[in-house]
């Protein structure tokens, strides 16, 4: 386990908004460091320039400046991470199939878990920080799933666990309690499940008319081969 020192540095190369470790670091005039981008999307999605840790209004929207100490720092963990996760004799590189870390860098490691909140998947090196620190504990961790954006409610931003039978279409838990309200919704496995044995007996159905074609086929052949055999 790592000390309280350690921890502590650690923490403090997170971005308090995207919660990863920082891109292009900048530091307000409050002293709280944010990534450039995460900073400016978040003054651009409000009215006024607040910082997001504090709350201090800034009634001139503040330039930006890379902090050149923290972005080297900040790099330097990042390739620490990556060598720890290289270097682990307990993770072994993600099999054709198998669902890849989003975070690895070079070499793609199976994914441990997806985060619904960050919808990134990560590997057990990149997960440590989701079951240590104290804001991102706070995320709902999955197994983990391929292409996880595409699994989320574009409107909710929830994972679509759910299908509504009404529309045929994939919906999450805040869809039944809106549009979806007076629909019949199942489970997304039960669909599946029952949409899997209904393929299963329409294959069989389509197996068994090949064959009875099949035969009838051979029958209608071997009627002609003796039909050419008594006219020879």
């Amino acid at each position: 386990m790592a000390s309280s020192s350690s921890v502590l540095a650690e923490e403090q190369f997170l971005c308090s908004i995207c919660l990863d470790v920082f891109t292009e670091p900048v530091s307000i005039q409050c002293g709280h460091n944010f990534c450039m981008a995460c900073i400016r999307k978040y003054w651009d999605g409000n009215d006024m320039c607040q910082c997001p840790m504090c709350k201090k209004t800034f009634y001139r929207r503040p330039d930006l400046f890379i902090n050149t100490f923290i972005s080297e720092m900040a790099a330097q963990f990042r390739k620490s991470v990556q060598v720890k996760a290289t270097s682990s004799s307990d993770q072994l590189p993600a099999k054709t199939g198998e669902v890849c870390s989003d975070i690895c860098t070079g070499t793609k490691f199976k994914a441990l878990k997806s985060c619904l909140v960050c919808q990134t998947s990560y590997c057990e090196t990149h997960l440590e920080p989701h079951q240590r620190v104290p804001t991102l504990k706070r995320h709902k961790l999955i197994k983990p799933l391929e292409n996880l954006e595409d699994r989320m409610c574009k409107k909710h931003n929830r994972l679509l666990e759910l299908f509504c039978r009404s529309d045929q279409t994939c919906v999450c838990q805040f869809c039944t309690e809106a549009d979806h309200k007076t629909h019949n919704t199942v489970p997304l496995e039960e669909e599946y499940g029952e949409k899997m044995a209904e393929l299963g007996k329409m294959m069989a159905a389509v197996q068994q008319m090949m064959h009875a074609r099949s035969r009838k086929v051979k029958e209608i052949k071997h009627s002609v081969e003796s039909v050419e055999i008594m006219v020879s």
